[in-house]
């Protein structure tokens, strides 16, 4: 099982883990020294968003990826897919100005991302939360969710595999 964590405001809504999103996109990157000067330089950074159609609200998404491959993380509102964002190997980013609504939560991960394909070139695995998310902004809270790409011992959020022709592109 994964991490899966709601806030709402400053106000724990989940009884496995506590902390609030507070630092932006792309705040921080971690390289494995594995990876060459030159595919770094051709990955997205951390945090970029690559795709966003309903920005705006006051939700936001902090994503941990605690493994060692890149990862793309898709929010999808009904049939229509609403922001990818993508979240480098043992990096966390954030996803701020999220509108109310219902998602479910698509990601991929994999080695050697092709921006312009919207795909990994090396062995991409597929998959999507269990559990839909639910982004609610009141006069005094807005909902913060943070999601652990990685296995938690004890975690909350189970996923299942996607085929790659139903994944969100």
């Amino acid at each position: 099982m994964v991490s899966l964590r709601p806030l709402a405001g400053a106000i724990l809504a989940s009884v496995l883990l506590t902390g609030i999103a507070s630092s932006p996109a792309g705040a921080t990157t971690q390289e494995s020294s594995a990876v060459s000067w030159t595919e770094a330089a051709a990955r997205p950074a951390n945090g970029k968003i690559l795709y966003d159609r309903i920005s705006g609200g006051q939700g936001a998404l902090k994503v941990k990826n605690g493994t060692t491959r890149d990862a793309v993380v898709t929010l999808v509102r009904g049939k229509s897919k609403a922001i990818s964002v993508f979240v480098r190997a043992r990096s966390t980013a954030t996803v701020n100005d999220v509108r109310d609504g219902t998602y479910r939560i698509f990601y991929t991960s994999g080695y050697r991302f092709s921006t312009s394909k919207g795909k990994f070139g090396r062995s991409a695995v597929y998959r999507r939360f269990d559990r839909l998310l639910s982004f609610t902004t009141t006069t005094t809270q807005s909902t913060i969710w943070t999601l652990t790409l990685n296995v938690v011992r004890g975690g909350n959020a189970s996923t299942s595999g996607v085929n790659p022709k139903d994944f969100p592109a």
